[in-house]
């Protein structure tokens, strides 16, 4: 996949038919970027799952946060990823260890690691890299 754009169609998709979301490196300080969008997820009808090893237990927007991806009951739709880019690999690692793998892998603005999105796309999870669900949402669902 071209990962310099993507249609809005595909976009569009994504947001349509994903419910449930685990997002890596979810923060509980409201002045981060992940707090944020992970509150308009929230809002907007997704079932967040917060994930942050540092604060697994608490709660953040009401939804427990949990260690690691190994630590979801059940499958997700998106994994959201709010780490370094050069943390993609580790990520894409940790997802393809899951027993029930998600249909998309979501790199939030700055990143991007095309060889970890090509090992995801060998997997057949489709990756959308240095895009934000909360900006994509009004444009293409409003």
């Amino acid at each position: 996949m071209n990962h310099d754009s993507y249609e809005p169609g595909l976009i569009r998709q994504i947001l349509k038919d994903t419910r449930r979301i685990a997002m890596v490196g979810a923060s509980p300080n409201p002045a981060r970027p992940s707090n944020g969008v992970l509150r308009f997820l929230v809002e907007k009808g997704y079932d967040v799952i917060p994930i942050n090893p540092g604060h697994a237990g608490k709660t953040i927007h009401g939804k427990t946060v949990v260690a690691s991806l190994a630590d979801i009951a059940g499958p997700v739709d998106m994994v959201d990823v709010f780490r370094a880019a050069d943390q993609l690999q580790s990520v894409v690692d940790e997802v393809l260890a899951m027993p029930e793998r998600p249909k998309t892998i979501w790199g939030q603005l700055t990143v991007r690691d095309d060889e970890a999105a090509s090992r995801a796309e060998a997997a057949g999870i489709t990756v959308i890299m240095d895009r934000c669900p909360a900006i994509e949402y009004p444009r293409l669902m409003a």
